[in-house]
């Protein structure tokens, strides 16, 4: 198939690699030149200096950016994807964004006579680099089917959610419930480390009981030795957080741990952390 990836950040580089290596024809643009060149070198494929270019010819296209600006740049601008892509042909939105611009994309995809998912992504840059990340869509069930073995190369859980808006929403969910579970996480693993426990050992034994989850599989020991230069960066969940408490007080719901968590990471953030993985909230209370 001819796809088209938008977006080559360390999510969307190794998601339009697997595309690639299962044969399909990507052709694939990034706003730094430089990582398009060097995805061409390593995967194949073409590159282009635009969007709308880029997206040319291809039966889906696909991206992978960085906010709503960002989305509607790639997608809506005067050299955005829409205005290259031809009737019939189907674009998925990887970036988690709001709800409200995936219904934007849908609406204008739909007068262009275009399919639109929304279908952002959980797994981190792991995920996206073995292929195993859980995707949660947005759109109609026709345009889902067409596009989900596509998405599958990269995907190990790809679950249609509901209309435009609803694959964001279930992100937002996902952003939520991680942010009570890493505070959750720091906070008990600085009591062991604080009580002379040996932590470590106290997260192996804990992982086998009912608090066992991903973050604590994954990233207990870093958190225990400090190490948080990789993974899923500080300031990309205060992206996805400052999304989901914007559309709470839209929907009314009440986040109060997600707000407090929020501002932690601006305390890491201040920390010059930004780039830290999310992770690193025990550092504050580490050296408080």
């Amino acid at each position: 198939m001819k796809l088209a990836f938008l977006g080559l950040g360390v999510m969307g580089y190794p998601m339009a690699g697997h595309l690639a290596k299962a044969g399909h024809a990507v052709t694939v643009y990034n706003r730094t030149r430089s990582k398009a060149e060097a995805w061409v070198k390593e995967h194949g494929g073409a590159f282009r200096a635009t969007p709308a270019e880029a997206a040319e010819g291809a039966a889906i296209v696909l991206m992978c950016v960085g906010n709503d600006d960002d989305v509607r740049s790639v997608a809506t601008g005067e050299q955005g994807a829409l205005a290259g892509m031809a009737a019939g042909a189907i674009l998925v939105d990887h970036t988690s964004a709001s709800a409200q611009v995936a219904r934007e994309l849908e609406k204008a995809a739909t007068a262009r006579r275009l399919g639109f998912l929304d279908a952002p992504v959980s797994g981190g840059q792991a995920g996206a680099q073995n292929g195993k990340l859980t995707i949660m869509v947005g759109g109609s069930d026709a345009i889902f089917r067409t596009a989900e073995p596509v998405m599958r190369h990269y995907g190990q859980a790809v679950t249609l959610m509901g209309p435009a808006g609803s694959g964001q929403l279930t992100k937002m969910v996902n952003q939520i419930m991680i942010a009570g579970l890493v505070q959750g996480l720091s906070e008990g693993l600085n009591f062991a480390i604080r009580a002379g426990l040996d932590a470590k050992l106290a997260a192996e034994v804990i992982g086998k009981g009912a608090a066992q989850s991903w973050q604590l599989d994954n990233r207990a020991k870093t958190m225990i030795d400090g190490k948080f230069d990789f993974g899923f960066a500080v300031d990309w969940m205060r992206k996805d957080l400052s999304i989901a408490l914007a559309e709470a007080r839209r929907n009314q719901a009440a986040l109060p741990v997600a707000a407090l968590v929020d501002q932690f990471y601006q305390r890491v953030q201040e920390r010059r952390g930004g780039r830290w993985d999310t992770s690193s909230l025990i550092d504050l209370l580490a050296r408080p």
